[in-house]
């Protein structure tokens, strides 16, 4: 059992909570009222405040209400600080400016971390602080449990992601990271809306996993007695919808791929996918360019510090080609470790090898290359950098670039070690999309590559109905928010993410 500062234990202190809480019902004092009442938030009171001089108060009434963060006691007075959404000003609660029942409350019962209503004016102290002078206080919500700067001062990270309440409590720049994301995800979907995009949902639940290279979680449906998994991505669906009519689509939801815990990953994280007819991986470019420009002036910056790296946020970003990254920081032409629309393996292999870059017999392909190019290439792109055109035998889904077999028109856009978006001149062809997934099969019949793509044939079915030209791309809105907000973890930017399980005693 934790101790805490004062030498008791938290056994200790519930105890004593709990037997306030009954002592407060005793004596007719409802602890947690059905009902409360505010006019003003804290923000508004240092509103008020701001224009009085010495010890004027404001004329206006003003009815708060939130959490007690601190509390000072003067004897014949008090004084508090009161916390909401919106910020913390200060309380004055006087002897002879409050009904005797109500002083006493705020002398003898109320604790830091209660909640409370308070009514009174507004002045300013002699020390210029802007205050709320009570006339009436009421209890709104007893709290049991310490606050966060008793209790170990929660300065242990993983108590801070398993207990994110407390987190929040106890540091208010963590909310504004959270405010910050909010911004960030209104401002995307209000830039979307304005260039004609519908927001529509896919379906979670799905009978296979498509759409991307990714381990899907597996589930069971009892009425349908039916195998289902959870999506990995939204891409098939969302073309579908492409082929029924609408020209600009695009989904904000929930993606799950069972796949490991890191500073980078999560298993379930949030992906924003969109797609517009008679575009391409170019127009994507721009799109994305746009979208992060708006965040940034939404956010009021046009710069981030994200870990070493200072981050110019303005378009253009910078524009790289993969094959002349490959050539010059792999020594080798990219075309030599392909073979028509797959891998060269042994050649892979080998250049794996040479470059000091671990690779298996039993390591599939798509790894291997992945593995090459984040060890050469990725550390290199320190600002926001598109990377063009990118092997088929790892993009199944895009179409091939004009004289080329090997390679397709896809763009991943990098900066500072990371991945952040990932866009496609989407493949429209039925019957090479069929042989690019029957490649992708026989990655995962003969290399092992659980990760690779599957044949949805109702997917192709809908293609074949015909699919016009397009572009797509899929944004990680945890990433981007890392990004803009200079975060070093995507721990930090999901409110509550996936932990190990607690192991209690």
């Amino acid at each position: 059992m934790p101790m805490l500062e004062d030498g008791g234990t938290l056994e200790d202190i519930l105890a004593a909570k709990r037997a306030k809480v009954a002592e407060l019902r005793g004596r007719g004092v409802e602890p947690y009222p059905s009902r409360s009442r505010r006019t003003h938030s804290t923000a508004d009171v240092l509103r008020l405040g701001a224009g009085l001089s010495g010890s004027d108060h404001s004329s206006a009434s003003v009815c708060c209400a939130g959490r007690v963060l601190q509390l000072r006691d003067m004897g014949k007075s008090l004084f508090a600080h009161l916390g909401d959404g919106a910020g913390r000003c200060q309380v004055y609660f006087k002897k002879d400016a409050l009904p005797e029942p109500e002083f006493l409350l705020a002398k003898k019962d109320l604790q830091v971390g209660d909640f409370i209503g308070v009514g009174g004016t507004v002045f300013k102290t002699r020390t210029g602080e802007i205050t709320v002078a009570a006339a009436s206080v009421v209890l709104l919500a007893k709290a049991l449990r310490p606050l966060p700067e008793k209790w170990h001062g929660l300065k242990d990270v993983e108590l801070r992601y398993r207990h994110r309440h407390l987190d929040l409590i106890a540091n208010p720049d963590v909310r504004e990271k959270f405010r910050q994301r909010s911004v960030i995800v209104s401002t995307i979907r209000r830039a979307l809306d304005r260039l004609g995009f519908l927001e529509v949902e896919t379906p979670v639940l799905l009978p296979q996993a498509g759409g991307a290279s990714a381990r899907p979680f597996h589930t069971h449906h009892n009425a349908l007695n039916a195998d289902l998994v959870m999506r990995i991505a939204t891409e098939l669906y969302l073309k579908r919808l492409i082929v029924g009519g609408f020209e600009r689509v695009y989904e904000i939801g929930r993606i799950f791929r069972n796949e490991g815990i890191d500073t980078r990953h999560n298993p379930e994280f949030t992906m924003m996918e969109v797609y517009q007819a008679y575009s391409d991986y170019n127009g994507m470019a721009e799109l994305f360019e746009s979208l992060v420009a708006e965040c940034a002036e939404a956010l009021k910056i046009s710069e981030v510090q994200y870990g070493e790296h200072k981050l110019d946020l303005k378009p253009p970003f910078k524009r790289a080609y993969l094959p002349e990254l490959w050539k010059q920081h792999c020594g080798a032409p990219i075309e030599e470790i392909l073979k028509g629309k797959g891998f060269d393996r042994p050649r892979l292999l080998a250049l794996a090898g040479k470059l000091g870059v671990p690779a298996g017999e039993k390591t599939p392909s798509a790894k291997v290359f992945e593995r090459v190019f984040d060890a050469k290439i990725m550390p290199l792109l320190d600002q926001l950098t598109f990377v063009f055109d990118h092997p088929t035998a790892i993009t199944p889904l895009a179409k091939l670039k004009p004289g080329s077999q090997g390679l397709v028109e896809r763009f991943e856009c990098f900066a500072g070690g990371q991945e952040y978006a990932n866009a496609y001149t989407e493949l429209n062809d039925p019957q090479d999309q069929i042989e690019r997934l029957a490649e992708q099969a026989r990655q995962r019949r003969e290399e092992g590559d659980e990760e690779a793509d599957v044949l949805d044939q109702d997917f192709v079915e809908a293609m074949e109905c015909g699919m016009p030209p397009m572009g797509g791309m899929g944004v990680g809105i945890d990433r981007l928010v890392m990004l803009l907000t200079g975060q070093p973890s995507i721990r930090d930017v999901i409110l509550f993410p996936t932990l190990k399980p607690e192991s209690h005693p």
